[in-house]
């Protein structure tokens, strides 16, 4: 039974010795070892950024020029028409003198042919800032806000009156409150 232990433990040494024999074998030769998780994601992410710069630098350079060039319309020149200087006194019931507005309007229209529309309906015009401005008092007119308000109310009374056509601004030549 000695025998048989010591032919045993002989075996297993044999087979031990062989297992380092095969390891030492193996580390004569590199073994191929998959990437972690973490460098496939930065490796995918870091190729991401290479591909989707070069996709957009290719579609910015290249493919937005060719738009722009094709898109430019042709610029038609505006018209502009002088109205009538425009004298009111301004409502101002609290104050012992009147207040005065005068003011000096320029229409900027889109074509000539607005012109056509407008001459024989200036009469309405007008009036209908004649009678707008008559109602305003002197604080209506304060600061750009007040100026603003007051070009917003007559381009849209005057697209009103010429409608369906439209006057694309009012411009103030000259604001005088006295």
């Amino acid at each position: 039974m000695a025998d048989a232990k010591a032919a045993a433990i002989d075996d297993e040494a044999e087979i031990e010795e062989g297992a380092e024999g095969e390891e030492a074998a193996a580390g004569g030769k590199k073994k191929f070892k998959l990437p972690s998780m973490k460098m496939l994601i930065i490796i995918g992410g870091a190729l991401l950024v290479v591909v989707g710069g070069g996709a957009g630098a290719y579609f910015f350079l290249f493919s937005h020029g060719h738009e722009a060039k094709s898109e430019t319309p042709a610029v038609k020149p505006m018209v502009f028409v002088d109205l009538p200087e425009v004298l009111v006194n301004l409502s101002n019931p609290s104050a012992d003198r009147s207040q005065y507005l005068k003011i000096k309007i320029v229409l900027e229209l889109a074509d000539q042919k607005m012109v056509e529309q407008i001459t024989p309906v200036m009469p309405r015009i007008m009036d209908a800032f004649q009678t707008y401005l008559r109602e305003l008092r002197p604080s209506d007119l304060d600061g750009s806000a007040g100026l603003y308000r007051l070009k917003e109310e007559l381009t849209r009374r005057i697209n009103s009156t010429i409608s369906p056509s439209h006057v694309n601004a009012v411009l103030f030549k000259e604001i005088v409150v006295q």
